[in-house]
Order: structure tokens, then C-alpha cells, then sequence
């Protein structure tokens, strides 16, 4: 998730179940990209890469000028697509050549310069997943289990499954465990409320931290800064 900007441009995706396709103009400095608990699917200046999750906030960057576009699959989509486990792409970038045939990411590339990037990353997307064995069916009733506030345990319970049993299909999944991902999903709900206008007293109690110094704490931890940072001017 981009930590905002009037070039960033976002749309629902043909994929559905959350996936967007994203744009923006790389600027003359590095530009902050938060932990969301996606997966990203790049195109910029010519280049196919992938995004992992993040556990903390990414400082990315490239030639002024460039424009990038990316199809972001919603947490726990994007293995089934990419075809590796979350965990291995955990805080990294890649080439797509390190995951598809090269030939075919060739070609992808190809068509990229001759059409709409984000139809092209859209399309090669649902001809992946045809082919691709279906995401794990308790993502969905984790990731909602876990943004809507209930502990690590209480999803556990949920789901049928042990603490470890969830940790393990998580990191495949999500690419880091249950508390992790826990803690990624309420920060991205109190920066929507924060910039929102909600005061930041109001942003703590309605998105489940103890209190305001602990959202702080938590803030700074996985973007780098302060909540104020990252709503612009």
C-alpha cells in the first residue's frame, strides 16, 4: 500500500476478491510503500517484478519520470498466482523471471509495451490462476477474522485449527504468521481512518489499540513514522 499521493491511482481488478490494479509516477525520491499483507505483480520502465508481503515499510524507488503499474492480489491470493509460497517472497523484490519461464515473462513484457499494463497483468493473472490450485479456503475467514479485531486464538478456534496448524498455512498464505498479519490489517484500518479525519485518540479505541501510545508505538514500528507522516500535507 502506497502511503498516498495525488499521482497514485488505484481500480477494482477483473480478478476480484480485492485485487486492485495500481499506477503511479516514480518522483525524485525514495517513496514509502507500507506492509498491507499483499503480494504485487510490477511493471515499470519495462521491467516485470514481484513485490512480497511486507513486514515493515519499503522505500522504493527507480528513474524519475517512470510510471509503474502493478496488480495487487488481495493477503493471501497472490501464491496461487505467482506459484511460491508467500514466505519466500517475504520483504523481497524479485524478477518475475525468478518465478515464471522466462520466455513467457518475454512475452508478457511484450505485450505490456504494446497495450493497457494493467489489462496485460490482468490477463496473464486469470490465465495463471486456470491452471493454478485454488487459494487455501480459510484465507478469507482469516483475514476477516483477524480485521475484524479477534485474537490469534479466537480465529484459531474459528477455523478448526490449532495455533500452529494456522501459523504454518498463514506463512504459506500470507507470507508471515497470524499476529503479524494481525497487526498489518489494523494499521492499514487506522491510517483509512486517520485520513479520514477521525482525531487520533478516535483512530486508537475504533481500530483496537490500547490506547493512543500504543498505536503510536505500533505506527512508527511498521511504517517508520509517525502517524502524522503519513497523511500528506
Amino acid at each position: 500500500m502506497s502511503d498516498g499521493g495525488s499521482d497514485y491511482r488505484e481500480r477494482a481488478s477483473r480478478l476480484g476478491g480485492g485485487a486492485v490494479v495500481w499506477s503511479r509516477t516514480v518522483g525524485a525520491g525514495p517513496q514509502r510503500v507500507l506492509p498491507d499483507g499483499c503480494t504485487d505483480l510490477i511493471w515499470i520502465d519495462g521491467r516485470l517484478l514481484v513485490a512480497g508481503p511486507d513486514t515493515h515499510a519499503h522505500l522504493t524507488g527507480g528513474p524519475a519520470g517512470a510510471r509503474a503499474v502493478g496488480l495487487r492480489f488481495a493477503p493471501g491470493a497472490g501464491p496461487a498466482v505467482l506459484g511460491s509460497p508467500a514466505c519466500e517472497l517475504r520483504d523481497q523484490r524479485v524478477p518475475l523471471a525468478a518465478l515464471w519461464p522466462e520466455a513467457e515473462v518475454r512475452r508478457l513484457a511484450e505485450r505490456a509495451f504494446e497495450g493497457k499494463v494493467g489489462r496485460v497483468l490482468e490477463a496473464a493473472a486469470l490465465d495463471r490462476m486456470r491452471g493454478a490450485a485454488p487459494v487455501d479456503p480459510l484465507v478469507g475467514e482469516v483475514v476477516a477474522g483477524l480485521a475484524g479485531g479477534r485474537s490469534v486464538a479466537e480465529v484459531a478456534r474459528a477455523v478448526g485449527l490449532g495455533a500452529r496448524q494456522l501459523h504454518r498455512r498463514s506463512l504459506t498464505a500470507f507470507g508471515y504468521g497470524p499476529k503479524t498479519l494481525g497487526r498489518v490489517l489494523r494499521l492499514n484500518r487506522a491510517l483509512e481512518l486517520a485520513r479520514g479525519g477521525v482525531p487520533f485518540a478516535e483512530v486508537a479505541a475504533v481500530a483496537g489499540y490500547a490506547d493512543q501510545a500504543h498505536l503510536a508505538r505500533e505506527v512508527r514500528g511498521l511504517a517508520g513514522v509517525p502517524l502524522g507522516g503519513l497523511l500528506g500535507p
